[in-house]
């Protein structure tokens, strides 16, 4: 009686060194050949040309407020918050001229007109702001919409009230944005890597392992 033992037992597979190399080489072509992937700075680009609303228990969640260190510190948080919670201190002011507007009904419809174009061009938009073929950077867009509803605020003589409000509105969100902390908020996902989001185990090199086929 023979003991002989199946074809292929206690034999370790082995994997191709052609296909591995292969794979390698196709790895670095996808990520070094712009044409053939997505660029490396989209997340980036799409922050400064896709306005993007942060969620609200994010902008008052009271666990993330102190004190800055100092000057420098606070105006390094105004900084990064305002590039962070943009679309949401525009309402916040938006909503505070709304406000000083109640017991001026023509004011106040002249400036449900401008809101319009402020949720056409910039809330609401699903792409970028393009005239004469030329798009036009997310700032760009807030600076143009503010003074347009500036300006046609003041022609319907509410000047002071729109003075007022705006000194209002800057100086809440520049107390919001002095004590809220930035360590949790990350502008792109380069950035978010780089502060330790992406896990540490993702780095760590896979050991070969082989096993045994029965």
């Amino acid at each position: 009686m023979s003991l002989k033992p199946p074809a292929g037992y206690g034999t370790i597979t082995a994997t191709n060194p052609a296909a591995a190399q292969n794979s390698k080489d196709l790895t670095f072509t996808s990520r070094a050949n712009p044409q053939t992937s997505q660029p490396v700075y989209s997340a980036r680009i799409s922050q400064s040309v896709y306005p993007t609303r942060r969620p609200w228990p994010e902008l008052f969640s009271l666990t993330s407020f102190s004190v800055p260190y100092n000057y420098a510190d606070a105006m390094a948080r105004i900084k990064h918050n305002i590039s962070y919670f943009r679309v949401n201190y525009a309402m916040a002011v938006l909503l505070i001229v709304f406000v000083s507007l109640l017991w001026h009904p023509v004011s106040m419809i002249v400036f449900l007109i401008v809101l319009v174009a402020w949720l056409a061009l910039y809330f609401f938009r699903t792409g970028p702001v393009v005239l004469f073929n030329q798009s036009f950077d997310d700032r760009l867009v807030v600076v143009v919409l503010s003074l347009v509803t500036v300006v046609a605020l003041v022609f319907t003589h509410v000047g002071l009230n729109v003075l007022v409000s705006l000194i209002v509105g800057v100086v809440v969100v520049g107390l919001h944005a002095a004590f809220r902390v930035t360590e949790d908020l990350f502008l792109d996902e380069e950035t978010a890597a780089e502060n330790g989001l992406v896990s540490v185990v993702a780095n760590q090199p896979l050991r070969p392992t082989s096993y045994t086929r029965i």
